[in-house]
């Protein structure tokens, strides 16, 4: 494995070298961690400024320096109240709901905020607070930003230089709308690729993460000394401690079964580096270890990080994550602050959470000890920033270079980046490079679809509810290989279904995972498009054709793609390549005169599997029989023909649990869609986190949170002349066996506006027959406002004249007059929850 040499580098691979190996012959019993904070020293100055502070501060101000909330449910009047030391925006959030906001206003805002923190009339307080973001590849929440290519193409450059220049040229994106503070690098190290945040991990290797999170921390914060936290730079965040890439089943957020030395010499791998190169935050893991919830686990995050590690920067807690622990939910955790965590993400609790927290100190259930070290961890990182001294947002001298925001020279980086990151993993017949000159046709759903090629963090959360339209100043993969086509005399054919006009010399065809983030991304078959392979079926249309086919794959890991790659002659993997899909032509086409542009680099970093079961595929375990093995890469010089694979499957068919049918539990199930219905349109169909009624006024709906993140959803009913409904729809009309009949149907609700009519609850509906239909009215009035309750109704009642065969929506909301709840959790189950109000049979 080779890595262009960095400053930081060599001392960081130093220091891992050296624990790895004293670290062989540890005690089972007893782990022993290596101090690696030993660059970063105390600043005494800094240190007496903090004992001033923390003596001149009340235990509310306190209090309220460690409580995140997010900007979508956070007022500029509530944070001049409370003066919140922190806040963040999520992934589907930006200033004043605009989600094309421009870096303008994304930088009016942060001084919206700022001004109010500083604000003492309310609190007392003038602390200025910070903004952070998930920064995640590039810039990536704001309109218009340079987006990188995702930390899993970045993995296969092997260039630790490459990603310093990243982080740097991020910071000053950053810097130029206004924040301080990036959630940003994921330093994962994935064992099982189901996950549905592989793509934010650099490798399966360790050695790989450890070479990149020094480097791409010391971009984003400057090296430790004169340039340190200053100008440009951003404080950064190493995430999630630790074993968030090796939970069970690839699951996100679940349980990482593993050894403390596992734990230690794969998954922290990257923390030594980011902390010696200085990395202010650490943001602690979802996942549990070994059953226990890593939000409140002290050993970790005290005895482990801050003390045998030696991290003198602060822990910012995952979103609502706190919520899991033990004794804990949305509105306390003390658990959590004893653990370790310093700073509390709180979306949307935040107020409940504050007086709580409050009243946990003085009660002394958090010691005076504990809450003064928090805030003391905190506040030492806002200080070595320079909080105090650098002013409002667009008062800095950084955000004097709004030239920085997606900078010509950012463009030129990314693509670059995306020529490196591409692994060539079958070439039969040398068909590549390409002539520029020749007939191409462009095929695929990847073509022209910037969306798909960025994946999710891209403008939204998700990136499913994106198009073109919202990456104005990116190039997709067909726009970059048409503008060197046809300026070297070739021609070039773009149709999404393969069927041309005239036939072409060659087709190349970008297909690919559609995006995704978080567990919405989490899989349980490892096969490309499993059960519906209409791209195979392109690729084989197009080969019976005599065309050679070169097929780019977009992806956030590596499938089981042996069909595809069967019916292509030549196969790249792309990942995500970001914004910058020029890249890919840079490398595919030679120029003009036939000459190379720019060759192979890619080296795959992590191992491509041979069959569609092999879920735990790593290299190093014993029976490693990847198809491509971890360090794979074609160049242009090899000469390797890729014989025919096996396309036999192994892996077993997932069978529905007999006990409950998720429909929405925590995200949309599989063939499950949002509909709003009004006197204009019935069903109009969403799988996005709002949406509108065709009239645009009778019903709305938006993403809210009950334990994860948007794992609900909230909709508001207007006046109308019609009632007008909310339904969880089939994308595809479901057929009511007995086995869906015979259940129950379970869902969370929460009333945020009481009725001032019936609200109707139907279930199972086929336009307007139901299975069931009643009145929701017995069961509101049950309930408290701004409460969560679960509710069920069962559907086996023989109280219908006539039941549909099949079903178009699984449960409908319907009224005509305002009002407003939230729901959550919606699942067909055989046994209701004890403590859930029911609407049974003759209710």
């Amino acid at each position: 494995m080779s890595f262009v040499s960095h400053s930081a580098l060599t001392k960081s691979l130093c220091v891992c070298s050296a624990l790895f190996v004293g670290s062989i012959n540890a005690d089972a019993e007893k782990v022993s961690w290596p101090k690696v904070n030993t660059t970063l020293q105390t600043d005494n100055a800094i240190e007496r400024q903090l004992d001033t502070l923390l003596a001149s501060m009340t235990i509310e101000q306190k209090v309220v320096q460690l409580i995140q909330p997010e900007i979508g449910y956070l007022s500029v009047a509530q944070m001049r109240k409370y003066g919140f030391g922190s806040y963040l925006n999520g992934g589907n959030t930006a200033p004043y709901g605009q989600k094309q906001a421009d870096a303008k206003t994304w930088l009016k805002y942060a001084d919206e905020m700022y001004a109010a923190s500083v604000d003492s009339s309310e609190d007392g307080s003038s602390i200025p607070t910070i903004w952070g973001t998930d920064a995640m590849h590039g810039h990536s929440n704001v309109y218009g930003a340079t987006l990188f290519p995702h930390n899993i193409g970045l993995g296969a450059a092997r260039d630790a230089d490459l990603i310093h220049r990243i982080g740097q040229a991020t910071a000053k994106e950053v810097a130029a709308t206004g924040i301080e503070w990036m959630f940003a690098p994921t330093v994962a190290v994935v064992r099982d690729d189901r996950w549905g945040r592989t793509y934010e991990s650099f490798s399966e290797d360790p050695d790989v993460v450890a070479a990149y999170a020094g480097p791409m921390v010391t971009g984003v914060q400057g090296e430790i000394g004169d340039t340190f936290l200053t100008d440009y730079r951003r404080i950064a965040t190493a995430k999630h401690f630790v074993g968030d890439g090796g939970t069970e089943n690839g699951i996100d957020r679940g349980d990482t079964v593993a050894t403390e030395q596992v734990l230690r010499d794969i998954h922290a791998a990257g923390y030594y580096t980011a902390i010696a190169a200085g990395v202010q935050s650490v943001m602690a893991s979802f996942n549990s270890w070994n059953g226990k919830r890593v939000h409140g686990d002290r050993y970790l995050l005290t005895d482990v990080l801050k003390q045998q590690m030696g991290f003198d920067g602060f822990v910012i807690s995952d979103w609502n994550a706190h919520k899991f622990v033990d004794g804990c939910d949305l509105e306390q955790c003390a658990a959590a602050f004893n653990a370790g965590v310093d700073v509390m993400m709180v979306p949307e609790h935040f107020e409940a959470f504050y007086h709580n927290t409050l009243q946990q100190v003085k009660d002394g259930v958090i010691s005076a000890a504990r809450l003064d070290d928090a805030v003391r961890r905190f506040l030492r990182a806002k200080i070595r920033w320079g909080v105090f001294g650098r002013g409002k947002p667009s008062g800095r001298p950084e955000s004097a270079n709004p030239q920085w925001f997606n900078a010509p020279e950012h463009r030129e980086l990314a693509r670059e980046a995306v020529r490196k990151t591409l692994v060539l993993l079958k070439n039969n017949n040398n068909i590549l490079p390409l002539s520029p000159k020749s007939k191409v046709l462009i095929a695929g759903d990847g073509a022209d679809n910037i969306a798909k090629q960025a994946g999710g963090w891209s403008v939204s959360w998700q990136g499913t509810d994106n198009t073109n339209a919202d990456f104005p100043n990116a190039t997709s993969i067909y726009a970059g290989l048409r503008q060197q086509i046809e300026s070297a005399g070739g021609r070039v054919e773009l149709r999404e279904d393969g069927q041309y006009t005239n036939k072409p010399d060659v087709a190349i065809v970008i297909i690919g995972e559609e995006p995704y983030a978080e567990w919405f991304g989490d899989i349980q078959q490892l096969e490309y498009q499993h059960g519906n392979k209409r791209d195979l079926a392109l690729l084989n249309r197009l080969k019976q054709q005599n065309i050679p086919v070169v097929t780019v794959f977009l992806s956030g890991r590596p499938l089981w793609v042996n069909k595809e790659l069967n019916a292509s002659d030549a196969f790249v993997a792309a990942w995500l390549p970001g914004s910058e899909g020029q890249g890919i032509a840079d490398v595919l086409l030679t120029d003009k005169d036939g000459v190379i542009q720019h060759d192979f680099r890619g080296k795959l970093s992590f191992s491509w599997p041979k069959f569609d079961d092999q879920y735990l595929l790593n290299v190093g375990q014993a029976q490693y029989d990847p198809l491509f093995a971890y360090g794979y890469g074609l160049t242009y010089a090899d000469q390797t023909e890729l014989a025919p694979l096996s396309e036999a499957t192994r892996a077993q068919p997932v069978q529905n649990a007999a006990e409950q049918i998720p429909l929405f539990v925590r995200n949309l199930a599989d063939g499950m869609m949002w509909a709003l219905s009004d006197s204009t349109k019935l069903l109009d169909r969403f799988n996005t986190p709002s949406a509108v009624s065709a009239d645009g006024k009778s019903v709305t709906m938006q993403s809210v949170n009950l334990a994860y993140q948007e794992d609900g959803r909230k909709f508001v009913w207007q006046n109308t002349a019609e009632a007008a409904s909310a339904s969880l729809a089939y994308a595809d009309a479901q057929v009511l066996t007995e086995a869906i009949s015979s259940k129950f149907l379970q869902m969370n609700i929460r009333l945020d506006q009481i009725a001032t009519a019936d609200v109707k609850i139907a279930v199972m509906c086929q336009q307007a027959l139901c299975l069931r239909t009643e009145s929701l009215q017995p069961l509101l009035q049950n309930m408290t406002p701004g409460k969560w309750h679960t509710v069920a109704l069962a559907l086996h009642c023989d109280d219908a004249r006539s039941k549909p065969q099949s079903a178009e929506e699984a449960v409908r909301l319907s009224t005509d007059q305002q009002f407003s709840l939230a729901v959550a959790d919606i699942a067909l189950v055989n046994t209701v929850t004890p403590s859930a109000l029911l609407l049974g049979c003759g209710q």
